[in-house]
């Protein structure tokens, strides 16, 4: 989905054995949040997924700042 979103080949993919002890598959039921106090969720997983690639993409800056440390040292002089 997220390969298909971008445009990209699943060429790019590269799959890498589990590691032991990984969970196989998380299934998440829903069913008793529904029924007990009529919840649903507000975007189905499809469009999620679209909204949060096209918001990551539409905000380089702040991953990098994320991803180059620069967010911690902040954290940390902040909320220390």
């Amino acid at each position: 989905l997220i390969i298909a979103t971008l445009g990209k080949s699943e060429e790019l993919i590269t799959y890498v054995k589990d590691r032991p002890g990984h969970d196989r598959r998380y299934a998440i039921d829903n069913t008793k949040i529904t029924t007990q106090l009529g919840w649903e969720p507000a975007y189905a997983f499809e469009q999620g997924i679209q909204e949060t690639i096209e918001w990551y993409l539409a905000n380089g800056d702040w991953i990098r700042n994320v991803v180059s440390g620069d967010y911690a040292e902040y954290y940390e002089k902040m909320y220390a």
